[in-house]
């Protein structure tokens, strides 16, 4: 009787300690996590996931494994990262597509069905040519594509995400049919530049900091930036108003979740070391040298700013025709 009372005892004692409050907290992470990034490999996304999955490293302690799920314009990361197991195991990168697609009829999915953990990033939208295009401003591209209806084709992301929002509105405000430019889905911005410089399509519409590395290589130019203001990186680079005196601007914007259901402590933890990882140089330094904005608003505040960011992307894409 006496070693069962004890075994008893000692279980008790074990599940007390289970229960107390920060336990689970100071065990987590135990394992490896794994980053999902819904577009691909050498783009802005991936760049901003890459950069805080490796000083995630340090803060938590464990490994963190980047990996690129593309595909349905978004849907599928997007996807992988709602579906999985609410554990703090799986993190990912959403991106401004989550306040689209639904609007898209391409998924159910909105920023509700994610335990929001910070937003980190936020860049406005350029309009990219080939560096030896014949237009010296964007006003002459779009003059061509008036007159030559079809005929110059534009990428950067899928089919109605934000860089094919960005130019549809920049034609309308322009009183240019959207259709009067097809547009080629791509898997993010790096392909669609790809394509861009291999002559598949005329025109990119992406973050400048996106086409940086062509545009120093004098592969790609920038004719315009789609912003209230001038870009740090890139001064010289008129906005679009400024340009053509078109009053348009849109960005994109980038931040973390896990999905649906994440314990409190474990997002606490989370939320910690992003914040931390977001006041650090090393983070800003490395935004900054490739002209990423950086914003922050961590939970409650991220919430709030996605659900106007989808209220008001559907209002552009119902006018716009591009919502189902």
């Amino acid at each position: 009787m006496r070693r069962t009372f004890l075994k008893t005892l000692v279980a008790a004692a074990a599940a007390a300690t289970l229960a107390l409050p920060g336990a689970a907290q100071a065990a987590y992470p135990e394992r490896p996590i794994t980053m999902i990034v819904p577009w691909g490999a050498g783009g802005g996304t991936d760049a901003t996931a890459r950069i805080v999955g490796s000083l995630l490293e340090k803060e938590l302690g464990q490994p963190v494994n980047v990996v690129n799920r593309t595909g349905g314009s978004g849907v599928v990361g997007h996807a992988a990262i709602a579906d999985a197991a609410p554990d703090g195991y799986t993190l990912g990168i959403i991106t401004v597509e989550i306040g689209m697609m639904h609007w898209q009829g391409l998924t159910k999915l909105t920023y509700a069905d994610y335990t929001p953990l910070a937003l980190m990033n936020f860049d406005p939208a350029g309009v990219q040519v080939r560096a030896d295009a014949p237009y010296k401003d964007v006003k002459e591209l779009l003059a061509a594509i008036k007159a030559n209806p079809g005929k110059y084709k534009a990428s950067g992301t899928g089919q109605g995400g934000i860089w094919h929002l960005a130019l549809a509105g920049m034609l309308a405000m322009s009183d240019i049919p959207p259709s009067a430019a097809p547009w080629v889905p791509s898997n993010g911005a790096a392909p669609g530049l790809q394509d861009l410089v291999a002559g598949g399509v005329e025109v990119v519409t992406c973050s400048v900091p996106e086409a940086r590395s062509l545009i120093e290589a004098g592969r790609v130019k920038s004719l315009a930036i789609m912003s209230d203001t001038r870009s740090e990186l890139f001064p010289d680079l008129p906005t679009l108003k400024e340009a053509a005196g078109i009053d348009w601007t849109l960005g994109a914007w980038r931040g973390f979740a896990a999905p649906k259901g994440l314990p409190a402590d474990i997002q606490d933890k989370l939320v910690a070391a992003l914040e931390k990882i977001y006041k650090s140089a090393e983070f800003q330094d490395f935004m900054k040298s490739r002209g990423f904005g950086v914003s922050w608003a961590a939970k409650e505040d991220f919430v709030a700013y996605m659900k106007k960011s989808d209220e008001s992307l559907g209002t552009v894409m119902k006018e716009l025709g591009l919502a189902k």
